[in-house]
């Protein structure tokens, strides 16, 4: 099946960037649409930021827009979420995951849209 692997994350201080990655493999990204979820301690996991499968039709979550940026390149089967202006709020486990939408522009943030999901980067915002 599809398989998703993480990189990035880590230790920032409030203000700093970081940007994580998401790299498929086993099946054409184009064919799929791409979220970003969180989940911190004691909390439920909640939706970020999505990509389309195509046309780069993105949202964002209320409190990450303007400072977080979603974007995807098919070549390297990659999606990327990079993370400005990071508040001690953003700490969290960081999920990518894959919802099967071939030549869909639009992406939904219902976990149970997701099918598979990549291993979790751990996000630190901490002075």
């Amino acid at each position: 099946q599809l398989q998703l692997v993480q990189s990035g994350g880590g230790l920032v201080q409030p203000g700093g960037s970081l940007r994580l990655s998401c790299t498929t493999s086993g099946y054409p990204l184009d064919h799929y649409s791409i979220g970003w979820f969180r989940q911190a301690p004691g909390k439920e996991r909640e939706g970020v930021s999505c990509i389309s499968s195509t046309d780069n039709v993105s949202y964002y979550v209320d409190s990450v827009k303007g400072r977080f940026i979603i974007s995807r390149d098919n070549a390297k089967n990659t999606v990327y979420l990079q993370m400005n202006s990071l508040k001690p709020e953003d700490t969290a486990v960081y999920y990518c995951a894959a919802d099967y939408t071939p030549l869909q522009a639009m992406c939904m943030m219902a976990r149970s849209r997701y099918n598979h999901w990549g291993q979790g980067s751990q996000v630190t915002v901490s002075s």
